[in-house]
């Protein structure tokens, strides 16, 4: 067995064992949430494992709010410690070391964690103890009836449906709508979940499916699924790609000389994505990109700055902020404003200020009525354009000079 550590998994378990020791090392008062030692957070990413390039996305951006809140004095006057263990992209593992964090290590707050899958195994922890939960990713709220569960991302009640009917109405812009749609799909929950409901919108719309595909999580060889497609001939290649899937699934179609007209990929590593040469035109979905106006949202400015300098630093492929690293951050934003309000850290307190109270965040203003906590969708989409991401529509969101390149 190969045992020699990644970088960024050497810095997590650094990191983590730094953080263990100092919290052993704290009073017990201390380590409850009372007296004046750090106010200590707990959760997990994937930082190994098929999920760990968005998972490096999520602890830098976490790490750049941690020490910007502690450079302006704190949470309640107290440091604030983000106490963050690898789940290798397992969600067995995430409820065990969730159960870990509140029972052995007695985190005053949970975070929570990236992946469908993940979130819904740490959020029964949460559930079982009461605690607050904030999520950042979950793709389906229809799995989360908790009600003391939060999400950052603004994808609706029915993010199943939503999400294709604002792709659709990106191409129905354009001067010719596909008539043809193809359907290839992760089984990761998530995906799979968006993919039938994807598949339910275009029937509505008189789109005909030439293909409805799925394969397993994790699979590298796009090669069979690339003949698949290119037989089918779509209009629009509607691809339930879970990070570097999409890349690899590119690859395979320029190895048979291929590349569909419009393709839209769900949830793709940005930078392995965007950078590939097959990209240009490619479409996904976006809550956020760093140009206006999304600039202009709270904490914003400052955040593109300060997690831009860090990825690079760290070496992620793709040192600019995006709608995962936005997330991550306006997650964190939620919990800092949930309890500066109510003064205390409560959490029964802090969901029902969240319940009652829209916050600012660098997605934009988030509110949590309505069916599991969701508030109202607000996605966009985004298209690679010249090596870089442009959100296209709707097309207020556009940055200026910006057009939306569909045949």
């Amino acid at each position: 067995m190969n045992t020699a550590k990644s970088p960024l998994r050497r810095r997590a378990f650094l990191a983590a064992a730094g953080t263990l020791a100092l919290a052993h090392g704290l009073p017990a008062h201390a380590q409850q949430g009372g007296g004046t030692g750090p106010i200590r957070v707990g959760g997990t990413l994937p930082l190994t494992g098929p999920l760990a390039p968005v998972g490096g996305i999520h602890k830098v951006a976490g790490e750049v709010f941690v020490e910007a809140l502690n450079k302006r004095g704190g949470l309640l006057g107290r440091k604030l410690e983000f106490m963050l263990l690898d789940d290798q992209s397992q969600p067995g593992n995430t409820r065990t070391l969730y159960e870990r964090l509140i029972t052995a290590e007695k985190v005053d707050l949970l975070m929570g964690p990236y992946g469908t899958s993940s979130i819904i195994a740490a959020m029964g922890v949460a559930q079982r103890f009461g605690k607050l939960f904030i999520q950042s990713s979950l793709g389906d709220p229809s799995l989360a009836p908790y009600d003391m569960q939060f999400p950052a991302l603004p994808l609706g009640p029915e993010p199943r449906t939503a999400a294709t009917e604002v792709l659709l109405d990106a191409y129905a812009s354009t001067a010719t709508p596909p008539k043809t749609i193809a359907f290839v799909t992760s089984k990761f929950p998530s995906a799979l979940d968006l993919a039938k409901g994807g598949q339910e919108v275009a029937a509505k719309r008189g789109l005909k499916t030439v293909l409805s595909l799925e394969y397993e999580f994790g699979t590298r060889d796009f090669g069979g699924i690339a003949a698949r497609i290119k037989d089918a001939g779509p209009d629009l290649l509607w691809s339930g790609a879970i990070g570097l899937e999409a890349a690899q699934l590119l690859d395979a179609m320029k190895r048979i000389d291929y590349q569909p007209a419009r393709q839209f990929h769900l949830f793709p590593a940005p930078g392995p994505t965007v950078s590939n040469p097959q990209a240009g035109g490619l479409t996904t979905l976006t809550w956020f990109e760093d140009h206006a106006p999304f600039t202009q949202n709270a904490g914003a400015a400052e955040f593109i700055a300060s997690y831009n300098e860090r990825a690079k630093a760290a070496g992620l492929p793709w040192p600019h902020v995006d709608s995962q690293a936005a997330a991550e951050f306006a997650a964190w934003q939620m919990l800092e404003a949930a309890a500066s309000a109510v003064g205390r850290l409560d959490d029964k307190a802090m969901a029902a200020w969240l319940k009652a109270h829209p916050v600012n965040t660098v997605l934009g203003t988030r509110r949590f009525d309505g069916k599991f906590n969701s508030g109202a969708a607000d996605t966009k989409i985004k298209q690679a354009q010249n090596g870089k991401w442009v959100t296209v529509w709707p097309a207020k969101f556009r940055p200026p000079e910006a057009a939306f390149v569909a045949p």
